[in-house]
Parts: structure tokens; C-alpha cells; sequence
């Protein structure tokens, strides 16, 4: 018989899932390496990611790129086998400029009607050997190295116009820093669209290095 503990956290988890609030999402680690304000400082270790690069307007694109990994990681493979989804969902632009390939689902803008690089990172079990290769020739297994982010939390909202401003509060907390920025921004959504906009998990990031 289940204890009073394992029926509440059951009910809790069940209402979670209603309302879109995570429960027991596998995340990428990162290490905390400084804070500047609400900024924290992150190292994320190497990871693997599943992409796919799509074009149209950012929320469109965004969309699109989500169904393309989503559909790898439900079946959409060589062993016809699901993978566990993990948090967040990264999108950026795909410019002329390298971008670094490390996030969780995120999004980089080049322009309103661009091209997106949209990625799902795979459980830290697994190895590029073990993942199976995708149906879908317009999704990729990519490793994302090793690299220091500063990244900045929000709520509500998720639309380009946030994320832009919030990009330019991120970028006005690291110019008096330490820190430099050495690649392009990146958005990182770790909720499904269904959640309530306050109790969201949002965030814009970008790869840094210590200034000399």
C-alpha cells in the first residue's frame, strides 16, 4: 500500500503535468562559476544534441524545429526506439557567423524570416553510438562542447519581442564585467506552450569568456 508521501507526490505530479510545470525532466549539469546580478555564470559540459535547422519567422521556425526532433526522439528512427525528452529546448539564428552548438531547446535569430538552429539534448546516457540515426534527413546528432554561459532566467512571455529584450538586459549586466561575449545569443525554453506564462521557465544565454 502506498505510504501518505508517495500519494501526495503522485497527485502533485499528475496536477504538474496538467498545468505544464516539469516533473523529473532531465536537464544538462553546469556548474555555477560566478554570478553578476541575476546573471549566473554556467559551465555546461560537452553534451550530444538531435538538431534540425529550419527557416521561416522565429515562433514559426521554432514550431517547425520542434516537430522535426520531437519526431525523432518519439520514433522517428532507424530502431523505431523513443529517447526520454530533457529540458530545455534551444533555438538560435544560423548565420554567416559560427554559432557554438551547446544549449538545451534554444533559438538564435538571424532576421525575421531567417534560418533556426533548433536542438533537443539527449539524456546524458547516452553516446553517439547509441543514439539511432534519424528517418528525417532534416535531423541531425551533433556534440556540443564544452563552454561557459551567462544566462538570464525569465517568466511569462516567450515571443521574439521578449526574448529580444531580454538578450539586451543580458548584454547591458556583462559589459561593465569580467566576461566577454564570444558567441551569438541563444533562447532556452525548458516548459511546454501550455503553461500558465507565470510559471514558465525561460532563459537567453551566450557563450563567454573571462576578459584579460
Amino acid at each position: 500500500m502506498a505510504s501518505l508521501a508517495e500519494t501526495v507526490i503522485g497527485v502533485l505530479a499528475g496536477v504538474g503535468g496538467l498545468f505544464g510545470i516539469r516533473a523529473g525532466t532531465e536537464e544538462p549539469r553546469y556548474t555555477v562559476v560566478d554570478r553578476i546580478g541575476v546573471v549566473e555564470i554556467r559551465h555546461y559540459g560537452a553534451r550530444l544534441a538531435a538538431e534540425a535547422v529550419v527557416s521561416g519567422p522565429e515562433t514559426a521556425a521554432r514550431s517547425d524545429g520542434f516537430r522535426k526532433v520531437a519526431g525523432y526522439i518519439f520514433g522517428g528512427n532507424t530502431r523505431r526506439s523513443s529517447i526520454a525528452m530533457t529540458a530545455p529546448v534551444s533555438q538560435s539564428s544560423v548565420g554567416s557567423e559560427k554559432i557554438s552548438m551547446t544549449a538545451p531547446v534554444a533559438q538564435e535569430a538571424v532576421g525575421s524570416d531567417g534560418q533556426w538552429r533548433v536542438q533537443f539534448f539527449m539524456p546524458a546516457k547516452y553516446g553517439k553510438a547509441d543514439l539511432p540515426v534519424p528517418n528525417d534527413p532534416g535531423v541531425r546528432i551533433v556534440e556540443v562542447a564544452a563552454h561557459d554561459y551567462a544566462v538570464l532566467r525569465f517568466s511569462g512571455s516567450r515571443g521574439g519581442q521578449a526574448v529580444a529584450t531580454r538578450t539586451g538586459e543580458l548584454k547591458a549586466a556583462l559589459a561593465p564585467s569580467r566576461w566577454r561575449v564570444i558567441g551569438v545569443p541563444t533562447a532556452w525554453f525548458y516548459d511546454p506552450p501550455w503553461t500558465a506564462p507565470f510559471l514558465r521557465r525561460n532563459e537567453v544565454a551566450v557563450t563567454v569568456a573571462r576578459a584579460n
